[in-house]
């Protein structure tokens, strides 16, 4: 049997399309055994016979391929659905018929493109400075254009990396640019509007200025009502400690004047009863009532008042009486 060996085949698919590996084949012959291996460990993935009319596809030494791969059976050739970076590789494909045909591919498989971003550098003051970028990009260049002509590129063969390239363009310059990042197989373009982009820092500034000038407003404010609530509540301690206060030296003042009625009504009843009983003092258990008193002005006393005209002065100088109920 001899043997036919074709070079290597190149094929670029994008991330999450389906590439297709031909086998050149108008018809699979009766006699013909296909098969279809992966990496540098020709890993099995598929497998035709003809006669046997079997057609076996497999999902690769650690699955990477489980639901991913079909078979045409009239041709033989392998589809390989919603590719990811990871099915990227060497493939080899074996006919096995009247002579022995070896083919191989390599197939790359690159992530979707994001389009890149242009940002002005505020940190220059001279001319307008800018910086094109891209972020998570593997297999890329990402240049500079002004109009069609190439002013400047950077490439990288790393995956999920970030670029960045820098521009610097006067304020008045009326040329077109553009920043472009592409790839074998797509690119993505950022054009370039210098009348917007190159005024951003000088608005940017301004707006830092008005936030600035308002949050220092708001602190301000802000101090300003701790201070008038701290003052309210020291007000309100004030007052309720002099209400209390007060609340003290009324109650005071009643007691004493109750206990200076209850020794005036003992002594009455002693004077009384004085007729009957030399030596016993009788009283009957009352229930007096009274009401709030009301306070007055003490009144100046009289020297040569006897004491206990005295201690009935005080007592009405001090009590204004309500009426009193008493239960016998």
């Amino acid at each position: 049997m001899c043997s036919n060996h074709e070079s290597m085949r190149g094929v670029s698919v994008m991330e999450g399309d389906s590439v297709t590996l031909y086998t050149d084949l108008t018809e699979i012959h009766e006699e013909d055994d296909i098969l279809w291996k992966y990496g540098a460990e020709k890993s099995l993935l598929a497998k035709i016979s003809k006669m046997k009319q079997s057609f076996n596809t497999s999902d690769g030494p650690d699955g990477r391929f489980r639901d991913r791969l079909k078979l045409d059976h009239q041709t033989g050739s392998l589809t390989i659905t919603n590719t990811r970076t990871e099915h990227g590789g060497v493939y080899q494909l074996d006919i096995k018929g009247v002579k022995l045909t070896t083919k191989t591919f390599t197939v790359s498989v690159y992530a979707r493109l994001p389009v890149p971003v242009i940002s002005r550098d505020c940190s220059s003051s001279s001319n307008c400075s800018l910086l094109c970028s891209a972020v998570n990009v593997g297999h890329v260049t990402l240049s500079w254009y002004k109009g069609n002509s190439l002013l400047s590129s950077i490439s990288v063969s790393d995956l999920s990396i970030s670029l960045s390239l820098p521009l610097e363009v006067e304020y008045q310059d009326k040329n077109t640019y553009s920043c472009v990042l592409n790839n074998p197989i797509s690119n993505q373009t950022q054009h370039l509007d210098i009348t917007h982009l190159c005024h951003t820092c000088a608005e940017s500034s301004s707006h830092s200025s008005i936030s600035a000038a308002v949050g220092s407003l708001l602190i301000v404010a802000a101090v300003f009502g701790i201070f008038c609530i701290s003052m309210k509540c020291r007000k309100t301690d004030q007052e309720v400690i002099h209400t209390s206060e007060l609340e003290m030296f009324s109650s005071s003042s009643m007691q004493n004047t109750r206990s200076r009625i209850q020794i005036q009504g003992v002594e009455t009843g002693k004077f009384r009863d004085q007729g009957l009983e030399t030596d016993t003092v009788q009283t009957r258990a009352e229930e007096i009532t009274y009401a709030e008193p009301a306070f007055h002005k003490r009144k100046a006393q009289n020297p040569k008042i006897k004491e206990e005209d005295q201690v009935e002065d005080q007592v009405e100088d001090q009590v204004e009486y309500a009426p009193v109920a008493i239960r016998r």
